[in-house]
Parts: structure tokens; C-alpha cells; sequence
């Protein structure tokens, strides 16, 4: 099932328990999931859990990440028993679609890269086998709402050729990813995110 978010997601890092349904797209989403808000010291009823994997979908640009960083909060503050069972993922649509002509035995293809990188290491593989460059045609995508049914689904939907990422706090413990939670979204640390964008700006391949 697919839940269109129709709004601008809230910043839910501050926001009370009592006060998160006043945010339609927040309401909508624990009715689709079928869990109520819950903390992290909480022991929720997860019987009524609707499905097996919460897939976050956006754009693959930094619009996309802002709205993937604003669902991220919301699960981690106030759905954490999702994240830890590894319910939550993020999908990872591509930015460009390569169209290779048919070769030898080899019929056309739709290749998929997610990045600048995996594109160069695509046309890098055509050139090796013998393509000319006039051979295939690059395509970019904007945003998943371009791209038709057919697109959706092979890059986004069909669990043989989408690509997830699992959400788990990796090397952080959860007080460490609750301070990196604090500096990125609450409203009194301006100070220190402009700081930590200054220190770590240029590591971002930001698509804008």
C-alpha cells in the first residue's frame, strides 16, 4: 500500500504526545500503520502493525532528504519500537536512468544509477563492451512523481529490483543519536548546526 503525504511533514522532534494528531499527515500515518505514538521507555502494543516494512519514499535530491529527515524524527521519537523490530527503511530511488542499445546477444536495457558515481561506472562498463557513446541516452529524474507506474515499480516498488536501507542506529547508541537528533532539529540549536555545517558542509554530495 502506498500513503501519499499530502502536506509538509511536522517537525515532530518537541512536539507532546497529546499534540501530534493535530498534524493530519501524523494522524494518517499511525492509522495506516496501525501503532499508536509511543517512547522509547514504552512498551507499545505492536499486535495491530499493519505491515512488515514502513518504507520511507522521496526524491532522491535534497528536498527529498529533508523530507526523509522529518520522517526519521518522527519514527525515532515517537514510534522507536518500530525502529528498533526493523520495521523502518528508507527507499533509494535513482536520479538517472541509462537506455542501452541491444549488443550482440544482449537485448536493450534499462539501467538504473542512483548517483553520479554508479552512472560513470554504467557508461564506463558500456564503453568496455564495445558502445559507442551516441549509443545510449541518459534520462534524469526529478522526482518520483515523473516517473509513470513502470518506473515506479521497477526502481521503487518490486522487492527483486528496489533498493532499501534499513534504519538501525548503527555505531551511535541511542543517547548518541538522540544528541544528533537534538543539534539537527531542535529549535535552540541554531548555534550548533550552523557550526557542524561548517565543519562538515563539504562532505555532502548534495543533488540540488
Amino acid at each position: 500500500a502506498i500513503l501519499p503525504l499530502r502536506g509538509k511533514v511536522l517537525n515532530s522532534w518537541e512536539t507532546e504526545p497529546d499534540r501530534l494528531f493535530a498534524n493530519n499527515e501524523i494522524h494518517d500515518i499511525a492509522v495506516a500503520i496501525g501503532v499508536d505514538p509511543h517512547g522509547k521507555n514504552d512498551t507499545p502494543d505492536l499486535s495491530g502493525l499493519r505491515y512488515g516494512r514502513i518504507c520511507i519514499l522521496s526524491d532522491a535530491d535534497v528536498d527529498g532528504s529533508h523530507i526523509q529527515v522529518l520522517l526519521l524524527t518522527l519514527f525515532f521519537r515517537h514510534f522507536p519500537k518500530l525502529i528498533d523490530s526493523g520495521n523502518i527503511c528508507v527507499a533509494r530511488p535513482p536520479l538517472y536512468r541509462v537506455d542501452a542499445p541491444a549488443r550482440g546477444k544482449k537485448p536493450a536495457q534499462k539501467i538504473y544509477a542512483l548517483d553520479d558515481g554508479e552512472l560513470t561506472a554504467i557508461e564506463d562498463k558500456l564503453r568496455k563492451d564495445g558502445v559507442k557513446e551516441s549509443g545510449w541516452s541518459i534520462s534524469r529524474f526529478k522526482g518520483l512523481g515523473e516517473m509513470n507506474a513502470e518506473q515506479l515499480w521497477e526502481t521503487t516498488m518490486n522487492p527483486d529490483t528496489r533498493r532499501l536501507l534499513p534504519i538501525t542506529l548503527g555505531d551511535l547508541d541511542l543517547g548518541a543519536s538522540e544528541a544528533r537528533f537534538n543539534m539537527l532539529m531542535g529549535k535552540g540549536e541554531a548555534a550548533a548546526r550552523r557550526s557542524w555545517i561548517e565543519e562538515h558542509g563539504n562532505e555532502a554530495e548534495a543533488d540540488i
